[in-house]
């Protein structure tokens, strides 16, 4: 089995559209990212690799889910295409590439490509994605390179407002 966890960014502030790859966290966003990091790993979902936009709302969200995890910061992997808006078929391109031995990889990004994704990974999938909304797909294949549009299984859908 194989294992994709969309994170949409935390919630950011409300201005700095004239810079927006600098746009940072609320402290409400923070937190957000701090409980749903938590409730994934009291679920035992684990990263192997985490991916993320490079951008400040989106990099920081997966900087609060490593630390949950102990998982390196200089490990995290920064995408620019993630950023800059990936076609389904292009972010199933870079699933395909992903390595072997790795059997969860979180992915970190904005909306609306995050919720695109997850519609499209996805056998069904009529959900939000409202800020810091994370979704966890399981494929049943043995190799990245194996994943197909529409083959997955939404195994969890957390929003932070739940989980208060």
């Amino acid at each position: 089995m194989k294992r994709v966890v969309l994170v949409r960014h935390a919630k950011a502030v409300p201005y700095g559209y004239d810079d927006d790859f600098n746009r940072d966290l609320r402290d409400s966003g923070v937190i957000d990212a701090q409980r749903v990091s938590n409730e994934l790993k009291s679920r035992g979902v684990v990263p192997d690799k985490i991916i993320s936009s490079p951008a400040l709302r989106a990099l920081k969200t997966a900087r609060i889910f490593a630390e949950t995890y102990n998982f390196e910061e200089r490990n995290i992997r920064k995408n620019n295409e993630i950023y800059e808006g990936l076609t389904i078929a292009e972010f199933v391109d870079l699933i395909n590439t992903l390595p072997k031995e790795a059997k969860t990889v979180f992915f970190f990004g904005h909306n609306p490509d995050i919720h695109y994704f997850a519609e499209n990974l996805l056998t069904r999938y009529a959900h939000e994605m409202p800020t810091c909304a994370t979704v966890v797909i399981d494929f049943d294949v043995d190799e990245w390179v194996k994943i197909e549009p529409r083959t997955g299984n939404l195994t969890y859908r957390l929003v932070p407002k739940k989980l208060q």
